[in-house]
């Protein structure tokens, strides 16, 4: 067996990784699917995210802990280059009403447009039937930075990055059956800035915006299932719990429950289809549950502030996202001379309602449509080379100002993405 142990520089690098991940995390930016990424690891990228029926790549424990056992030994090294393109529109002239939250009227884009999302993935075989594995990758995130006074203020935006760790346990129950599980280690960061005018909402204005950025860690659990049926069907399924984190005290006056910004769960199941050992149809269903974490959750609710509720209390308003359901679907093909060739679409209804446009301008997780492609290179000695291409499609969400006089002023939220990943493996 090959990696029975870990020598002294994998030791080094091992211990060096979540260090140099959280630097290139400290400003990124997920946003795909709501504030998830569509994918984990460049081979599922590449295919729209498919994996839970597929074994691929050391970094396949962030979809499926099952299938690191048919995995095998290896590594994986990534980066992704992001392209998010956001902006809103402000349809009609604020009323200047006592009590009222106009906005200026126009078209306004959002800075920062291209970041860096490395992944790493290591999978050692224990024995025929055992793995342990690795992996560590961007879940989730959202960035927006407008240098406009969207609310009074600028510049104004959000930056939110999520790291996971995951070690991962696989064992094969027979053959073409196995189960996995992953105790996932998490690490966010937080920061917002220009939202001194929502002050009069808060339960804490100091902890509210401009206090740079802070840190959250918090755990949680993801387990999995994978098995061959037969040489042309496997199937998958995965759960991941709700992730537990610490609260963002920095921003106790925004989020609910006192700075409370924890991880939703998911349930994701597939179907891996392979008519001949050279072709590969997968079929995957994710649904994502924001509706369980009230920060994400709760409308923006003006009776409910009016009522002595505010930004930071208990059951305060929030983003007022719903769950989100996906559907995606990837094929691959071996086309000889080492290359296999993958293409996939994705469809997911936005989580973002016309009633909650306001409050997402800072956070504009609204596209719904992914088509990608990808490739890997087999080389000499074992190695590969992998690359993946995404195009999120343009999408917008139209809705009233709720703070403004009604029917006064519109809002509509626009993003358009790119996302370019490259990985080697051996």
């Amino acid at each position: 067996m090959r990696f029975k142990r870990i020598d002294f520089r994998q030791a080094l690098l091992l211990s060096g990784l979540p260090i140099l991940m959280i630097c290139f995390l400290s400003s990124n930016s997920f946003a795909t699917n709501g504030h998830f990424s569509h994918g984990i690891g460049t081979k599922s990228k590449g295919m729209a995210g498919v994996g839970v029926a597929l074994a691929l790549d050391s970094l396949a424990a962030g979809t499926n802990p099952a299938s690191m056992v048919f995995v095998g030994s290896r590594w994986d090294f990534g980066v992704a280059i992001f392209n998010p393109n956001r902006e809103y529109t402000v349809t009609g002239n604020p009323s200047g009403f006592p009590g009222t939250f106009g906005l200026a009227p126009g078209t306004f884009e959002s800075d920062s447009n291209f970041f860096l999302i490395p992944s790493f993935g290591f999978n050692m075989m224990m024995s025929d039937k055992t793995s342990l594995g690795i992996s560590m990758f961007g879940l989730g995130g959202m960035n927006t930075d407008y240098p406009t006074q969207t609310f009074g203020f600028s510049p104004t935006g959000i930056d939110f990055a999520q790291l996971f760790m995951a070690p991962t346990l696989s064992r094969k129950l027979s053959e073409n059956h196995a189960v996995g599980a992953t105790f996932n280690i998490s690490y966010q960061r937080f920061r917002s800035e220009g939202l001194g005018a929502f002050g009069f909402f808060s339960s804490d204005p100091s902890a509210l915006t401009d206090n740079g950025h802070n840190n959250s860690f918090g755990y949680g659990a993801r387990f999995g299932y994978m098995g061959k049926l037969s040489e042309y069907i496997s199937v998958g399924g995965a759960v991941q719990t709700e992730m537990k984190m610490s609260k963002f005290d920095s921003y106790a006056g925004l989020f609910a429950e006192q700075g409370d910004l924890d991880t939703p769960a998911t349930w994701t199941a597939g179907v891996a289809i392979h008519p001949t050992p050279k072709v590969t149809f997968a079929f995957d269903v994710q649904q994502i549950l924001y509706t369980d974490i009230e920060s994400i959750n709760n409308p923006l609710d003006l009776q409910q502030i009016q009522s002595g509720i505010l930004l930071g209390d208990d059951d305060a308003s929030g983003f007022g996202w719903e769950n989100m359901t996906i559907a995606k679907f990837g094929t691959q093909f071996e086309g000889g001379n080492g290359w296999t060739w993958r293409g996939g679409f994705s469809h997911g209804n936005e989580p973002v309602q016309e009633s909650e446009v306001l409050f997402n301008i800072l956070a504009p997780g609204i596209i719904e449509n992914h088509l990608t492609f990808g490739f890997t290179k087999e080389m000499e000695s074992g190695k590969e080379i992998s690359f993946s291409l995404m195009r999120g499609f343009s999408h917008s969400v139209t809705g009233p100002n709720v703070l403004e006089f009604p029917g006064q002023q519109t809002i509509e939220l626009k993003m358009d993405q790119w996302e370019f990943d490259v990985s080697f493996g051996f």
